[in-house]
């Protein structure tokens, strides 16, 4: 621009012997830089500005003002008192460029947090694995020395002993395999049927407040006609029993714990609440993360394994419905129920 200038100068302050080809030359080969040269603040000609901006002096104005934002005027002094201004903006390619580091570095973002994500899905799926492997392998560990258990409980059945102990025994025989059975299922796509989620739900109920110190007062609260959905039952008794037992330790073992069972048209929802310690806002959502726990003793994976038994095997939801500090804590199930 300052050799455009000097080309403008030149024009001016020709004479006949002045070799315009290079001035000339200069000037026309401008064809992507607007220019505005003024004088006296008036607009006394322009290059590179359309025409519908120049008809209207409003317009005009106001474009000169942006190109005035844009750059430092160039000074053209002709001779004393009689001075120029050339008003230059970007060129339409040189406003482009200026967004291409912008573009690649949004590119470099998108291109890291790719990686990262599939970094992250992969490590995901290998925990996964390694679990269900752990699991499937507890399973079978299990299921020998039960067999020995069952075996075992015949053998008393036949000598003179009290029938209320072996019938206490084979109670806890027949959890120990409803819990080897559950394990074996983890990894593994379960088999939904059709069922009451009234019943299962309260087989569950009872059981685990059978097992229980009479310091936690249990109450239960359902409809009286029956609600079908689509579960598995060993896993849903697994689900209830984790909410559960987690209400229980959020109490220390002595409070209030309540369950409902209450519908709409297109789901059951499941509330467990506690009179326990309660949850703060933030901790919402960590809560169901793997290896999260707020007790001394424990591995975290309860309630990380209630949500993916719910949400992934069940197509379900959870979540923490209301939580109070030291007033306690109600978590919600809510499963699609099935239209009869």
């Amino acid at each position: 621009m300052n050799l455009w200038a000097n080309a403008q100068k030149t024009l001016v302050n020709a004479d006949e012997n002045t070799d315009l080809d290079l001035p000339l030359d200069i000037l026309n080969n401008n064809t992507s830089v607007p220019v505005m040269l003024t004088m006296y603040d008036k607009v006394i000609s322009s290059v590179n500005v359309p025409e519908e901006i120049l008809a209207d002096e409003n317009k005009s104005m106001k474009y000169l003002k942006n190109l005035k934002s844009e750059n430092e005027p160039i000074i053209i002094e002709f001779a004393p008192g009689r001075v120029q201004q050339v008003y230059y903006g970007n060129s339409a390619l040189l406003n482009k460029l200026k967004y291409y580091p912008i573009a690649l570095l949004l590119i470099i973002f998108l291109f890291g947090a790719l990686i990262y994500n599939f970094y992250r899905s992969t490590k995901m799926a290998t925990q996964n694995k390694l679990w269900a492997g752990m699991a499937k392998e507890t399973a079978h560990q299990i299921g020998t020395p039960l067999s020995s258990l069952i075996g075992w409980v015949e053998i008393l059945k036949t000598e003179e002993i009290d029938p209320s102990i072996t019938s206490e025994i084979e109670k806890d025989i027949e959890r120990l395999q409803t819990i080897t059975d559950r394990f074996s299922k983890i990894g593994s796509v379960p088999v939904l049927e059709e069922h009451d989620i009234i019943i299962e739900t309260l087989n569950t109920y009872k059981y685990l407040q059978s097992r229980f110190s009479k310091q936690v007062a249990f109450s239960y609260h359902a409809p009286e006609e029956p609600i079908f959905a689509m579960i598995n039952p060993i896993l849903h008794s697994w689900t209830i029993e984790n909410l559960v037992k987690n209400a229980i330790d959020a109490m220390k073992g002595k409070g209030t714990l309540d369950l409902q069972i209450e519908q709409d048209v297109h789901h059951v929802k499941i509330n467990v609440k506690d009179s326990g310690t309660g949850i703060s806002k933030n901790q919402f959502k960590t809560i169901f993360e793997p290896g999260f726990t707020t007790k001394k003793r424990g591995w975290g994976l309860g309630l990380s394994l209630t949500k993916r038994i719910v949400e992934e095997y069940h197509r379900g939801k959870i979540k923490v419905l209301h939580s109070e500090i030291g007033r306690g804590t109600t978590f919600q199930i809510s499963l699609n129920k099935k239209v009869q």
